[in-house]
């Protein structure tokens, strides 16, 4: 006899699953928000769920081996700064902040004194056309061979690109507008970010 198969639903605004659909989240209050996940979205809870839940047993801090990380710079001290003394090879930031206060603006012109110190970056938005990017990178001084510019907001078409070529530094430009269609659930939705999140960092 087959398997019944089981349903799972998730609120697209915080999060919140439930193995039937809900007119209202109970965690969040939001009103037909509840949407049904599909096998491939549950299968991709699944594998997040393996890494972030991997059984450990805890030790004691003097007994951890301590990382030889060799971070190297943005060329901007304020930015090597926040991030602890540089970046970190295979790690993932996330810039945050209001609307209009210069993420955009302060990416781009990491990106391109990276690019300056001999790295290839790939700098992707969903946001803004390559032609609006360019004019901002002539502002900015951040115009360089190096520095690589994407109008994409589809995760697996950025995946094609990345296996393209050697790009050392991945900046995208922002994590709310790209979307992957293995999910049916719109762009900035819970869903979305945690699978493109979860994607990026296994590139990573």
């Amino acid at each position: 006899m087959a398997k019944k198969k089981t349903s799972l639903f998730e609120c697209q605004h915080c999060g919140e699953q439930a193995t039937k659909w809900l007119g209202k989240c109970p965690n969040c209050g939001s009103w037909d928000s509840f949407i049904e996940l599909n096998a491939d979205q549950q299968e991709v809870l699944k594998q997040t769920s393996k890494v972030v839940n991997t059984s450990s047993k805890a030790q004691s801090i003097t007994q951890i081996k301590q990382d030889n990380v060799q971070r190297f710079t943005s060329n901007n001290d304020e930015f090597d700064l926040v991030l602890g003394g540089g970046i970190v090879p295979g790690s993932l930031t996330l810039i945050g902040g209001s609307p209009g206060v210069g993420k955009s603006t302060l990416l781009l012109k990491v990106a391109g004194s990276i690019a300056k110190s001999g790295k290839k970056v790939l700098y992707v938005s969903g946001e803004e056309s390559a032609g609006q990017i360019k004019l901002r990178a002539n502002r900015l001084d951040a115009n360089h061979d190096d520095v690589y510019l994407l109008s994409e907001i589809k995760l697996e078409e950025i995946q094609d690109e990345l296996l393209r070529d050697n790009y050392e530094v991945v900046i995208i430009d922002s994590i709310q507008t790209i979307y992957s269609s293995n999910l049916t659930s719109a762009p900035g939705s819970v869903s979305q970010v945690r699978e493109i999140t979860f994607e990026l960092m296994r590139k990573a």
